[in-house]
């Protein structure tokens, strides 16, 4: 875009009439995307498959490309929400955990409805390490004696007053602890520290507890068991337990402890438990999930698909040359240059298979003249002319659209640019005077740089 528009630049139009036929463009770019776009059934396992496997066909685990597509749909369709109107969130980054555990294969790898964090128990001899069902409280505060903030000193004259402090002490703890057990829960998890008379108590009711878990981990666990963190154990109510977990379990792989909890009824956060011979191993696949999962998300959000190896970008260009015929002005020019700006993708991937790029160009330019054959694009293995659909060579519609709005509206900053401020200071002679000097009063016909608007 900023190619086609040096030549512009250079006679002296106005860069607001430029960015004006740009966004113009970006319009009609976006309209004839709404028209050539296909919809996707997402509840089409068979197709989905098909759409993530091809976009980890080429990378490092193409030969587990099943395995990966399928732990990213699961994945994605389990944190997906509704929010009405065809609107649906997937938030992968806050809600999806990839846990990597040296060991194993990596066809052991799988999708936990729930979730998983590497932790035991506080008392591994006194709490249960397996519950059913388990009533879960969710805490954003230390079950533990709270220390002032500042330094103080207190002077004991006798030896019972020491007691009393002790005493007073334990029976803010055991405060706690009985707001918290009216509730019956089976599992305490708090992201803060947990006293060791604290976990006595928790012991002696039969109650598991887990403490200093991070808050990340928290929220996954609010989001599948359908529990609500709370800061205090006083403002707890019965609405507040999380009772959708199935069951909760701790595991030890290889010579670390993980705790499960899993098999929850409606989660909206899940874990992917990846297994594998090495950890560079498993860095690699979970960048290669992450890419899979970023295109489920994608399609589920916006279930529409736009041909790719060029296809759109030729679509596009054709569709703008031919209206740019209909555009008065000398913002005919920059809306007809844009058209040209789209060719580049094509070229790029023909100069990339090692073809003709001008024949390849021309074939492509002929077919697309007319507007009908949106599907005719370049197939990147073999450099060959072919039918996107038949190649199975999607783009996602989201992506797409959203590379072309970055593209033109990068494009209109950095033409509306005038001038540049350079902030490097000036250096002195030597022997100069570094004390400080009068400043020079700018006067008329004095500025520097100062560019004037042709007529």
């Amino acid at each position: 875009m900023l190619h086609v528009a040096e030549a512009f630049i250079d006679k002296k139009y106005h860069p607001t009439v430029i960015c004006r036929a740009y966004n113009k463009a970006l319009e009609d770019s976006i309209a004839v995307l709404d028209k050539i776009a296909m919809t996707v059934d997402v509840k089409d396992r068979a197709t989905m498959l098909d759409l993530v496997k091809s976009c980890i066909g080429t990378k490092f685990t193409g030969q587990f490309g099943d395995l990966i597509a399928d732990l990213a749909i699961d994945a994605t369709t389990t944190v997906g929400v509704d929010l009405g109107q065809g609107l649906r969130e997937v938030d992968i980054k806050k809600y999806i955990k990839i846990e990597k555990v040296p060991g194993g294969q990596l066809e052991d790898s799988k999708v936990l409805k729930g979730v998983m964090f590497n932790k035991d128990v506080v008392a591994p001899g006194k709490m249960r390490r397996k519950i059913l069902n388990p009533r879960i409280i969710l805490l954003d505060c230390p079950l533990e004696y709270k220390k002032g903030e500042n330094q103080t000193n207190a002077e004991l004259l006798r030896e019972e007053d020491w007691s009393v402090l002790l005493k007073m002490e334990e029976e803010y703890i055991e405060n706690l602890c009985v707001q918290i057990l009216k509730f019956k829960p089976d599992l305490i998890i708090t992201e803060k520290g947990l006293s060791d008379l604290a976990c006595h108590y928790f012991s002696k009711a039969g109650v598991s507890a887990i403490r200093r878990l991070r808050k990340t981990d928290n929220n996954r666990i609010a989001k599948a068991s359908g529990a609500v963190i709370v800061n205090r154990p006083d403002e707890l109510q019965e609405s507040d337990v999380g009772t959708g977990a199935g069951l909760f379990e701790v595991k030890k792989i290889g010579d670390e402890f993980f705790a499960f909890i899993v098999d929850c009824k409606d989660p909206k956060a899940c874990t992917v438990l990846l297994r594998g011979a090495s950890k560079d191993l498993l860095n690699e696949v979970e960048r290669n999930l992450q890419d899979a999962m970023s295109v489920a998300r994608n399609i589920i959000k916006n279930p529409k698909l736009v041909p790719g190896g060029g296809a759109t970008e030729l679509t596009v260009s054709a569709t703008l040359k031919q209206r740019s015929s209909s555009i008065e002005g000398i913002e005919k020019w920059p809306y007809e240059a844009a058209a040209i700006a789209f060719e580049a993708i094509p070229r790029t991937l023909a100069q990339n298979c090692g073809v003709n790029v001008i024949r390849t160009m021309t074939a492509l330019q002929g077919k697309h003249a007319n507007g009908e054959n949106t599907w005719i694009g370049i197939d990147g293995n073999t450099g060959v002319i072919a039918d996107m659909k038949e190649c199975k060579i999607w783009d996602s519609y989201s992506v797409k659209a959203q590379a072309f709005k970055t593209a033109i509206e990068a494009a209109c900053m950095l033409l509306r640019i005038d001038d540049i401020v350079s902030g490097i200071k000036k250096k002195q002679a030597p022997g100069a005077s570094q004390g400080p000097s009068k400043p020079k009063i700018e006067e008329e016909g004095d500025a520097d740089n100062e560019q004037m608007i042709p007529e």
